[in-house]
């Protein structure tokens, strides 16, 4: 019976905020990088003054319920007619999807 309660408890806690500090990335250094790339087409911060209008608020982006890390992964990776072809290495797209996902509050 004890197995189970710990079985249990250790699958509760790697559910709980503990595996979101887990994902790669650093939510810093992306809000950084979509200032400087993304700002240009979308409004990435509160504080941004401008909307572009060119692509939708990473706001709008996050509030849609099927975005994950590994869908912003795909969409990351994918080129897209209405967007430049963005060469990110792999460290900026896990910074980009640490941003968004905090945004999100995850």
């Amino acid at each position: 019976m004890r197995r189970v309660g710990w079985l249990i408890c250790t699958v509760w806690m790697a559910g709980g905020p503990a595996a979101a500090q887990d994902l790669p990335g650093d939510p810093a250094a992306g809000a950084s990088l979509a200032r400087e790339v993304c700002a240009e087409c979308h409004v990435v911060a509160e504080d941004q003054l401008i909307d572009p209008g060119a692509g939708p608020s990473f706001f709008e982006v996050v509030e849609h319920p099927a975005t994950t890390e590994l869908s912003l992964r795909a969409f990351l990776q994918t080129p897209h007619a209405t967007m430049p072809n963005l060469m990110l290495t792999p460290e900026e797209t896990d910074d980009i999807i640490a941003y968004l996902l905090k945004l999100k509050g995850e």
